[in-house]
């Protein structure tokens, strides 16, 4: 099964803060740099990190982490339609796999696109 370091999506769905994550690696494993809006992300830059997701050519539109990171995105800046909509695709994407979170922690792509809906209150 694949595995992947996933980047602040994660932290915020699960209710974490960056600061937690802010010392682990700034990397996204599997992906090219900058392809899911991670550093921008971690970083808070949401214009940036939607503009990265939404430009980047290298991965599927359809990959869970790029829409998780999506909806993350789109809710940070205030769309919590957008959001659910990136969320709802990714827990309901054909393709599903492991995410290896920055704190080491494995959780499949589905349960944490569940996750992101909880903390949009869905």
């Amino acid at each position: 099964m694949k595995h992947l370091i996933l980047s602040a999506a994660l932290v915020s769905a699960m209710g974490m803060s960056s600061a937690t994550y802010a010392q682990s690696q700034n990397a996204e494993i599997g992906y090219e740099r900058g392809s899911l809006g991670f550093e921008a992300l971690m970083a808070n830059d949401n214009h940036r990190a939607l503009n990265q997701i939404l430009t980047d050519k290298s991965t599927a539109p359809n990959d869970p982490a790029r829409l998780i990171n999506l909806g993350r995105a789109h809710a940070r800046l205030g769309d919590k339609e957008k959001a659910r909509q990136a969320f709802l695709a990714a827990a309901n994407c054909k393709e599903e796999f492991d995410l290896v979170l920055s704190n080491g922690q494995i959780m499949n792509s589905r349960k944490v696109a569940a996750l992101a809906l909880k903390s949009l209150g869905q």
